[in-house]
Parts: C-alpha cells; sequence; structure tokens
C-alpha cells in the first residue's frame, strides 16, 4: 500500500470520469440510477452495476442486449461486473478502443448498500492500468431522510459513504416533516460541510447536479481547485487574519449521543501560511498514513511547496493517495497551503502540531532553501 505520496507531479491526460454512486440500504440510490440511465445526456455513459435485475429496466428501453451488456435507447449502456472492477473497467476500455463498444465518455459505478466506498476508491486511484485510462470525478451518497438517523446511529458504513461523498443526495425527503428532514440535514452537515446537498423528488435528480463533482471542470476545460475544494465550508473563505502559529483549524461539534458513530467523524481544514518543504511534507504525510491512515477518510488540499513554481493538489482516501497534480498558476491570489481532513478519532490539535514539528525542523529548511 501507498505509505506517502511522492511530490512528483503526473499530468491528467485525456481520461474517463469515473462517478460512484453510494448509499445504505434502503436508500433509494437504485431507484436514483433507474432514472439517471433513462436520461439522454447520460447516451455515452456506461453504468457499471452487479445484477441488471437490480434496477428493473423497462423492456421497451432496452434497444440491444448481450450476456453482460444493456444498450438502451438512450445510448447509455448498462454493464454487469464481471469477476472484479478491476477486470470489469479494463475489460470496458479495452472494448472501446477496439471498436466493438461505442466510446463512451463517463462511467458510474453502482455500489452495494453494505458497501465501504474506500476500497473502490483506492483501486480507481492506485491500479497502475486504470489511472492511465480513467479519472476518480467524485462520489455521490444517497441518503434516506425518513431513516438517515437511526441508520447512522446503527451503521458505520453508513458514516463513511457520508463522509467521502462529494454530493449528498436527499431522498424521500416528502416522507418526513420539515423539521426532521433539517435535522437530516444539519446532521450531514456536521459530517460532510463542504459536499453539496441536492434533493432528489421521487428518485429523480438532473444528472448536471450530482456529476462533474472533481477537480476537473469540463465547463471551462480546466482544473478547478477551488470549486473541488470548497475551502469556504470551512470558514476560510476571505480570511486574513493569521494566528501566531500560522496554522489555523475549523472543526465542527458534535452532540454526543448514545451509539451516534458520526460522533468520532471530525472535518477539519488546516492552513499554512510559509512554502512548505517538499521534504517536511512527505515525511508528515508518510507518518499520518502509517500511524492513522485507516481513519484518514477523505485528504483534500492545494500546497504551497517550496520547491515547486506552482500549487501541487493533493486528493488521498485513507492510506491512498493519488499522484499529486501541479497546477500552472494560483486559482487566486491566497497563496496559503489548505488541507482539508475528514478524520475518524483524529485530534485536531495532533494534525496541526505533527505538520508544525516538520515545517520547523531546521533540516527540513535547509533542504528546500
Amino acid at each position: 500500500m501507498t505509505s506517502g505520496p511522492a511530490m512528483r507531479p503526473r499530468g491528467r491526460g485525456d481520461l474517463v470520469p469515473v462517478s460512484l454512486l453510494t448509499g445504505f440500504l434502503g436508500s433509494g440510490k437504485t431507484t436514483v440510477l433507474n432514472n439517471l440511465v433513462r436520461r439522454p445526456e447520460l447516451a455515452r455513459t456506461v453504468v457499471v452495476i452487479n445484477e441488471f435485475g437490480e434496477i428493473g429496466l423497462d423492456h421497451e428501453l432496452v434497444e440491444s442486449s448481450s450476456e453482460d451488456m444493456v444498450l438502451l435507447q438512450s445510448g447509455c449502456l448498462c454493464c454487469t461486473i464481471r469477476g472484479d472492477l478491476i477486470d470489469t473497467l479494463r475489460s470496458l476500455m479495452a472494448r472501446r478502443i477496439g471498436g466493438s463498444i461505442a466510446p463512451f465518455e463517463r462511467v458510474i459505478i453502482e455500489t452495494t448498500g453494505l458497501a465501504d466506498p474506500a476500497p473502490i476508491l483506492h483501486t480507481l486511484m492506485s491500479d497502475e492500468a486504470l489511472v492511465t485510462s480513467y479519472r476518480l470525478d467524485g462520489v455521490i451518497a444517497t441518503v434516506d431522510a425518513a431513516t438517515a438517523q437511526a441508520t447512522l446511529d446503527r451503521q458505520v458504513e453508513s458514516v463513511k459513504q457520508v463522509a467521502v461523498a462529494d454530493r449528498l443526495l436527499l431522498t424521500k425527503s416528502d416522507l418526513v416533516e420539515a423539521a426532521e428532514a433539517k435535522a437530516v440535514v444539519d446532521r450531514l452537515r456536521t459530517i460532510n460541510p463542504a459536499a453539496p446537498l441536492v434533493i432528489a423528488s421521487h428518485g429523480e435528480v438532473h444528472p448536471s447536479e450530482i456529476l462533474d463533482a472533481g477537480l476537473f471542470n469540463p465547463t471551462t476545460k480546466s482544473l478547478d481547485v477551488q470549486r473541488w475544494l470548497k475551502a469556504e465550508a470551512y470558514g476560510l473563505a476571505g480570511d486574513d487574519h493569521h494566528d501566531h502559529d500560522h496554522h489555523h483549524h475549523h472543526g465542527h461539534a458534535h452532540r454526543h449521543d448514545v451509539n451516534r458513530h458520526d460522533e468520532h467523524i471530525k472535518a477539519v481544514c488546516l492552513t499554512v501560511d510559509d512554502p512548505i518543504p517538499t521534504a517536511a511534507l512527505e515525511s508528515w504525510l508518510s507518518v499520518l498514513l502509517a500511524l492513522k491512515g485507516e481513519d484518514l477518510l477523505r485528504v483534500k488540499g492545494i500546497l504551497n511547496v517550496a520547491e515547486f513554481d506552482g500549487p501541487l493538489v493533493i486528493h488521498g482516501v485513507q492510506h491512498v493517495f493519488h499522484p499529486p497534480v501541479q497546477l500552472k498558476k494560483w486559482p487566486s491570489n491566497d497563496r496559503r497551503s489548505r488541507i482539508v481532513f475528514i478524520t475518524r478519532d483524529i485530534d485536531e490539535g495532533a494534525l496541526r502540531d505533527t505538520l508544525k514539528m516538520f515545517t520547523d525542523d531546521p533540516s527540513y529548511t535547509a533542504a528546500a532553501s
């Protein structure tokens, strides 16, 4: 497994975006997917599912089919997982290159309701054959407004699904009172303050509301780090105040109710004013991954690294980091490093203090000068 992200930026190339649709049992994920595959906006999309029967495809919507693929009249291609996910995605790309299937432009993967999304994210971020063809676009987590409170209390997997999401999709809100729906939304905001929350009415949602959630912005054809990082969700937008030790941190309070798995989850953003020496950054991340990798649910950041002219963008899920991406220029006049963590049982002060320990070490400072 990855012990730390080497600070050697790589290009992204013309990669196919992959969206992960997750959500706990009964959260409406299948209904959402069933509606999505009928939309013309997904005409050049492959949807990877476990079984065709799970999404109840109507026969009149099916144009043609094979043993493991169904082509819908919308143009969307549904593909069942054959063997494991790596084999399925490799096979899809081989068929695309070979011309046996249409040149799809997007992939949506539906997870099982009990699935921890992290292993799938690890695969997409680290498998050598996949990272040259695909890029992770984002994680969409469906949440049932009627059962969310009980599910989040009792099922740690559901909390992790919410914590790593780039988009939160609230379903069945029409079945609960407004006050109950607001309580669910507030709880989701506490676990994951940066993910935009979308209301799905009877399972209907426009694709533009949940897709294209990654670093690459297809509208501008560029890397949009501010949209992706959403540092303003942590109270940092336009923040010109600098404290004594040059680190800022924003945690989110949790109620201490019985059986709440999410009281262990914290959303934290650290900022660093001065450029960080490469060696100090790599050593810090390596120590964090070695000691607390399983509890680093999601890490995103834009970094001012001393040895690089432009900023570096990092992205990690637990102990696996995507190769960092170097931007040609800063997205704004703010040159501070900003690192967003969603963690489990990691003290905010430990993150801040261990980073400071490395950045204050003269041996790292001298190497960077």
